[in-house]
């Protein structure tokens, strides 16, 4: 999930649904993760943050996510592409005990009011005590 433009607001959190899709309030869900004030506690989690962190317009965050191996030295978002819905496919490790994890996912945008859907296989590693997206498997 490459470029989107600047950080989207998050007014009306509290009663919008959090766009990862789990059906809980922004403010409740993803929110916390994005401002730093709570970790991911699984990698799948760090995933829908992530997605999320995409919808909102949140490059920081996505920034700071990311393994510092592997991380880019910034990162544009387009403001042309909507990430509308996160639905994901599979998850190999990645939970509470766990070192290392997977997540296959389909990301559905709209760009240019054109639909679209980005499928990938992402690796997640812990990296201090915290998940971080490593990198897409390559196939």
């Amino acid at each position: 999930m490459a470029k989107r433009g600047s950080r989207r607001g998050a007014a009306g959190g509290a009663e919008r649904a959090c766009p990862c899709g789990t059906g809980r309030p922004y403010d409740e869900c993803c929110a916390p993760l994005h401002r730093g004030e709570a970790d991911a506690p699984t990698a799948e989690a760090l995933m829908r943050s992530r997605f999320s962190a995409f919808a909102v317009g949140d490059a920081g965050y996505l920034l700071r996510s990311w393994h510092e191996s592997t991380r880019p030295a910034r990162l544009d978002l387009d403001p042309a592409r909507r990430w509308t819905r996160l639905e994901i496919v599979d998850t190999a490790r990645g939970g509470l005990f766990d070192g290392t994890g997977t997540v296959e996912f389909r990301a559905h945008y709209r760009d240019g009011g054109r639909p679209g859907t980005q499928t990938e296989r992402s690796r997640f590693v812990r990296a201090d005590g915290r998940w971080v997206y490593l990198d897409a498997e390559q196939r």
